[in-house]
């Protein structure tokens, strides 16, 4: 513990573990899920930002759930990949744990991917499934760096965050 030296109040850090990979040292079923991420951004509609994202999920059973973002000139009524690809994976495949989720955005003036994590409202709701389902889900995405980053839970995306646990404490 650290001490704020302003005011003298202690002072704490949060980290977030990750793992990098370059693109050769990447597992064959993560390269996999990343290619169905990819794929996935054909199916976006992006009218308004041009910018694609598609989403592939991991589940249990070995099935691969994709997601792509969705946008609507009621903004913000769109959505993005990584919901679209939950609320799939929960729906077609109820009871099934979701292991992982690869995110990719590829905007429509080029075809290489640039580096983008889950929004706010996608880091909230990846851990309610995760707290849904009572285990992990990783999450991966491309990197500025050129590397894939790989986060073993979602939790970490989303410090001090608020569950259905939090809930149950209120009462």
């Amino acid at each position: 513990m650290m001490k704020d030296e302003k005011t003298g109040a202690d002072s704490k850090a949060m980290n977030v573990p990750y793992t990098l990979y370059s693109e050769e040292d990447l597992p064959a079923e993560i390269s996999r899920l990343f290619a169905s991420a990819r794929e996935a951004t054909a199916q976006s509609y992006v009218p308004y930002s041009s910018f694609r994202v598609g989403s592939a999920i991991a589940m249990e059973d070995g099935q691969v759930v994709t997601g792509s973002n969705q946008e609507n000139a009621s903004f913000p009524a769109g959505i993005c990949s990584e919901r679209v690809g939950l609320v799939k994976a929960s729906t077609l495949h109820p009871g099934v744990k979701m292991m992982r989720i690869a995110i990719v955005a590829i905007p429509d003036s080029g075809n290489i991917p640039v580096p983008v994590t889950p929004c706010g409202i996608c880091r909230q709701s990846l851990l309610e499934y995760e707290v849904r389902q009572d285990s992990p889900l990783e999450v991966w995405f491309y990197t500025s760096e050129n590397k894939y980053a790989c986060i073993p839970s979602s939790s970490f995306l989303l410090p001090f965050s608020f569950t259905k646990n939090d809930l149950k404490s209120i009462g």
